[in-house]
């Protein structure tokens, strides 16, 4: 059987498995099974035992359910509201005021939960709601809380690094400092772009409330200084060498725990279901990270990636060319996929390419991050918008108009970090 037969057999028989609604790890393993079973005479029961342990046994992968239980934690904590309140007196004096909220608040989130979903359904429980008292727009609030939400792939500690980190082989901590200048660059472009539209539409925005005296403005702020120490604990441990991110997960972790027990939302019901939530998702990522070892041996076995990789090379394409092929492959993908799947089911067969085409792997990892960070707000399987979409009560496609204008800023990010590298590499190679 020619390699293009099977190749086709196999993209055929890994949609089947998922229009069928089979999890993503099964989906993952069978299409592993079926590629060895047509491609391969190794031996397929050997494979698959060593390739699923040597995976899951992984000391990279144990700071993964750390950071998930670290944001589950925070997300049942006060320390949400603590930051809402903190922030908001600040807003008042940029154009578009509170809207800057959801952007700040969800990159302080990011920076501490590692998860897009999570940023969103926090951020938005608190933010809809009193935007929608004072009168702010509905399409802007939203599309605001969609893109912002987003960061949460990206400013460390993403959850999508660990798992690229894992999937490559690349150092966690080097990816996570990598991903501090895009997210802020990020930040930039959206809290940019409201402060023109809040210039344009001032008569769409409620009126102006009474400025805080600044001794008030800085009591209140007093309630960020917690979230905000959690975050330099973290991630300044990691940036300055004295922590791994597995070290740095448990830190914060006990940093998490008392800081919630301190503002009063600890207890029992609290701790069980934020170590239930961590475990679940988990397990699910863990399951999916060993789904993919499996493909991508099978793969290997087959020489199906080192086929594409030649066939891609032999095309010529420019660097340029190749990434731009590259996005709009990931952002069909992510229209029906979550990001994790996205990126672990595509390894095996993208990396060879790209490294064939001489780019930083390091690199690539933002890129992909951000490729699917825009497919998080794409319908119709974009995360994000379910999460806006259940907050709202909208149509997920009045979510998706309102998103639009981040995609485009996402993408305008997207080409400043292909044009300009060093965003991405300037901090980690300072490391």
């Amino acid at each position: 059987m020619s390699i293009f037969v099977l190749s086709a057999i196999l993209m055929a028989l890994l949609f089947l498995m998922l229009g069928l609604g089979l999890w993503v790890a099964f989906s993952l393993m069978g299409l592993g099974v079926a590629a060895m079973m047509m491609g391969t005479s190794a031996p397929l029961g050997s494979v698959l035992a060593t390739t699923i342990w040597g995976n899951s046994n992984s000391w990279a992968l144990a700071a993964l359910p750390l950071f998930i239980w670290m944001g589950e934690i925070l997300f049942r904590s006060r320390l949400s509201e603590d930051m809402f309140t903190g922030l908001a007196p600040w807003m008042e004096r940029l154009p578009g005021r509170l809207l800057h909220v959801n952007i700040f608040g969800s990159g302080i989130f990011a920076a501490v939960s590692g998860s897009s979903a999570a940023t969103a359904a926090t951020i938005g429980k608190l933010s809809i709601p009193e935007l929608k008292r004072r009168g702010y727009p509905e399409q802007m609030m939203i599309g605001t809380l969609a893109g912002s939400a987003t960061l949460g792939l990206l400013i460390p500690p993403s959850i999508i690094l660990i798992v690229y980190g894992a999937a490559t082989e690349q150092s966690i901590a080097r990816l996570f400092i990598a991903g501090v200048l895009p997210g802020i660059l990020l930040i930039a472009l959206f809290v940019g772009y409201v402060i023109i539209w809040g210039l344009l539409n001032a008569d769409k925005l409620p009126a102006a409330e009474e400025r805080l005296p600044l001794g008030e403005k800085l009591r209140r702020s007093r309630r960020l200084f917690p979230i905000v120490g959690l975050i330099a604990g973290v991630i300044g441990s990691i940036y300055a060498g004295i922590a791994s991110p597995t070290d740095a997960a448990a830190v914060g972790v006990a940093l998490a725990l008392l800081l919630s027990w301190g503002s009063g939302s600890l207890n029992r019901q609290t701790f069980i279901e934020g170590l239930m939530g961590a475990t679940k998702t988990s397990c699910m990522i863990a399951f999916i990270l060993a789904g993919a070892a499996f493909l991508t041996v099978a793969m290997g076995f087959t020489g199906i990636p080192a086929m594409l990789a030649e066939w891609i090379g032999g095309m010529n394409l420019s660097p340029y060319a190749l990434l731009a092929a590259l996005t709009v492959f990931f952002v069909v993908m992510g229209c029906f996929l979550d990001g994790i799947s996205v990126v672990v089911l595509t390894t095996s067969v993208i990396m060879p390419m790209v490294e064939k085409a001489g780019i930083d792997t390091m690199w690539f990892g933002i890129f992909v991050v951000i490729v699917v960070e825009m497919s998080q707000i794409t319908p119709p399987v974009g995360f994000n918008l379910f999460v806006l979409q259940s907050l709202t009560g909208r149509n997920i496609l009045t979510v998706a108009r309102a998103a639009f204008p981040f995609f485009l800023l996402m993408l305008v990010a997207l080409a400043l970090i292909v044009l300009f590298p060093g965003i991405v590499t300037w901090l980690p190679n300072k490391m």
